[in-house]
């Protein structure tokens, strides 16, 4: 089979360490947003369709691991190694809430109503935040089995998903009674762990497998073997027909769901991919490398859609147009740094 000839992506620089970890923002009236988290303590914030840079969350004393927006892309999260999760006005920049942990954060996630923010990190805890009360003690649900990795919240705000960094398996929590109600066994450590947009599936990457699962009934409805260990992976959102993968072989890579068979092959990134997402319409995706940079790539035109090609050659997006007014209402106030967007951000701190 042909491998597609795949088209040159939009680079984004800006972080001075590697990229561990990429959101974007569902389709907002203001377009959609891409946050990045990264070893360099700074999280950033990005045009979703064009990569451009729109403003960097300044705050955190240590690398940051996990970050994501609120479905109206009006707040930003962080989970941070400074023992702290962040929460921030994403037009301004500013910090909205501040909560402290006793150890390394390393994932968070806000709920779909954005009422409540989840952390959890090497405590081992599991901490529900409500953030119309911010000040009140966090709720905590059953300890996790071992050091957090990943979480993201299902089925409405009713159950949690989270995998930890130092054994196999996706824990599901039942958010009422606090207890673990299910677990997916893989033989690995689960090191991504997606929802998809559609709520069926979840995406897991594990060693040398990614692996969809059932996210009704939890049973196992495909596993794939990867061509080398992949730390992400993310199911096209539209259709369901492909998902991409990265790891430590640099490569971006695309398979198609039914077969597992590799569609297209993207090099570019200088150093293991740790993270792969895609944009919530399908027509781009974007990964995240020790590299330093974020790579966005255009996925060409979604097969099924007969009324037109989402993306055209020139990188131009159909259905979403992110107008230049659009952005400086999420600009107005922001911390800009002076060499301006996308250009390496020299700080003088180490």
């Amino acid at each position: 089979m042909d491998k597609k000839k795949v088209g040159v992506p939009l680079v984004c620089h800006g972080h001075s360490r590697p990229v561990v970890d990429l959101f974007y923002s569902p389709v907002t009236p203001d377009g959609f947003f891409l946050i990045s988290a990264s070893k360099d303590s700074s999280p950033m914030l990005r045009n979703g369709e064009t990569g451009d840079w729109i403003g960097t969350f300044e705050g955190h004393k240590g690398a940051v691991w996990s970050v994501c927006l609120d479905t109206n892309a009006f707040r930003a999260a962080s989970a941070s190694a400074d023992f702290s999760a962040k929460v921030w006005d994403a037009l301004t920049g500013d910090v909205l809430h501040s909560f402290e942990h006793k150890h390394i954060v390393r994932a968070c996630a806000f709920s779909e109503d954005t009422h409540l923010l989840l952390t959890g990190g090497v405590e081992k805890v599991l901490r529900i935040y409500d953030l119309n009360r911010p000040d009140a003690p966090p709720r905590e649900v059953d300890k996790s089995p071992g050091s957090v990795r990943t979480l993201t919240w299902m089925h409405s705000d009713q159950t949690i998903l989270s995998s930890c960094s130092d054994m196999g398996g996706v824990r599901l929590w039942d958010v009422r009674s606090g207890k673990i109600v299910q677990t997916l066994e893989t033989k690995s450590s689960v090191t991504s762990a997606e929802v998809s947009q559609d709520g069926r599936y979840i995406t897991t990457a594990d060693g040398s497998t990614v692996k969809f699962w059932d996210a009704n009934h939890y049973g196992l409805v495909k596993s794939h073997n990867m061509p080398c260990t992949v730390e992400s992976a993310s199911l096209e959102p539209k259709y369901g027909n492909k998902f991409v993968a990265g790891g430590e072989d640099m490569w971006v890579r695309v398979f198609d769901f039914h077969s597992g068979d590799e569609i297209a092959c993207n090099k570019g990134h200088h150093g293991p991919v740790h993270c792969v997402r895609f944009s919530p319409g399908g027509e781009s995706y974007a990964s995240g490398s020790e590299d330093g940079t974020i790579r966005i790539w255009m996925t060409g035109p979604l097969v099924h859609d007969d009324t037109e090609p989402f993306a055209a050659v020139n990188g131009s997006v159909g259905k979403v147009k992110v107008t230049a007014e659009d952005v400086s209402r999420k600009i107005e106030g922001f911390h800009i740094a002076e060499d301006g967007k996308n250009k390496e951000k020299e700080t003088g701190k180490e």
